[in-house]
C-alpha cells in the first residue's frame, strides 16, 4: 500500500495536471481522471516518465458510474486516500434566453454533482486517512465568478458558488474526521480553459498553474489544527470578477 495516495479529476492538462505533477512529487501515488482516453494517457504517460506511480481511469465524472470507477479503481490500486481533488470542470457561456438545457445540465453534472458524489464515494477511505494524521485534504476547484457571478456564465458561476458552499458545508459536517476541505477560487488561469479571452487579456497577465499547485503545496503542509476553507486568486490590483 502507498505511504499516501491522491486522486485529481480533470487532470489532463492545465490546473489538475500542475496539481497531480505537484502531489506526485510530494510522495503521493496518483488516480488521475479526465474525460478524453486520448488526453488522460498522454498525461499518464507524461507523468510515469517522470517516474511518478500513477493509474489512470477516463470517463465523464457527470456520470455517477464514472465517479464510482474511479475511486474503487483508486482502492483497489493504492488502499488509501489521502488527498482528493475535484478539478473536473466546464465553462459554457450563454444568455440566458438561449439556455440550452443540455448545456446547463453538463455544467450541473461536471462542476458540482460530481463533486458532491465524489465526498460520498470517498468518505470511507478519506476518514480512514483523516484518524491516521488528521490531515485528510480535499481541493475543490471553484472559481471567483463563484464569488461574484458574472453575466453570460451565469450556470457556471452558480455552480461554482454551490462548490463554494458545498465546501464550507463538509468542514462543518466532518470536522470530527480530520477530513479539511479547500475551495480554490482563481480569476483567469493559463490554461486552454481560457483561450476564448486570450486575445484581450494575454495569457502572461493571467494566473499560472503552478501558482494554484504552489498554494495546494501549502495546504498539504498545514498543522492539523488548521484549516483554510477558502484561497481566492487574483491579477494584481484585486480585481474580483472575471469582467472586472
Amino acid at each position: 500500500m502507498a505511504g499516501r495516495a491522491a486522486i485529481v479529476t480533470g487532470a489532463s492538462t492545465g490546473i489538475g495536471l500542475a496539481i497531480a505533477r505537484m502531489l506526485g512529487e510530494e510522495g503521493h501515488a496518483l488516480t488521475v481522471n479526465s474525460r478524453r482516453p486520448e488526453k488522460i494517457q498522454a498525461a499518464h504517460d507524461e507523468l510515469a516518465g517522470a517516474g511518478l506511480e500513477i493509474h489512470q481511469v477516463a470517463g465523464d465524472v457527470g456520470d455517477e458510474d464514472v465517479v464510482r470507477r474511479v475511486v474503487s479503481e483508486h482502492r483497489e490500486r493504492f488502499g488509501r486516500l489521502d488527498v482528493l481533488v475535484n478539478n473536473a470542470g466546464v465553462g459554457i457561456g450563454q444568455p440566458i434566453g438561449d439556455l440550452s438545457t443540455k448545456r446547463m445540465d453538463v455544467q450541473l453534472g461536471a462542476n458540482l454533482r460530481s463533486t458532491i458524489l465524489f465526498y460520498r464515494e470517498a468518505l470511507e477511505l478519506l476518514a480512514t486517512a483523516g484518524q491516521e494524521h488528521r490531515n485528510a485534504l480535499v481541493v475543490n476547484t471553484a472559481s471567483v465568478a463563484g464569488k461574484q457571478g458574472e453575466a453570460w456564465l451565469s450556470v457556471y458561476s452558480a455552480t461554482k458558488a454551490g462548490v463554494v458552499a458545498f465546501t464550507e458545508s463538509m468542514n462543518r459536517e466532518l470536522k470530527d474526521t480530520g477530513i479539511k476541505s479547500t475551495a480554490l477560487c482563481p480569476a483567469f488561469v493559463d490554461t486552454p480553459m481560457t483561450d476564448f479571452i486570450k486575445e484581450h487579456v494575454p495569457a502572461e497577465g493571467m494566473i499560472a498553474t503552478q501558482d494554484i499547485a504552489e498554494a495546494v503545496r501549502m495546504l498539504l503542509r498545514l498543522s492539523p489544527g488548521c484549516v483554510i476553507p477558502e484561497l481566492i486568486f487574483t491579477a494584481p490590483g484585486g480585481a474580483l470578477g472575471l469582467s472586472s
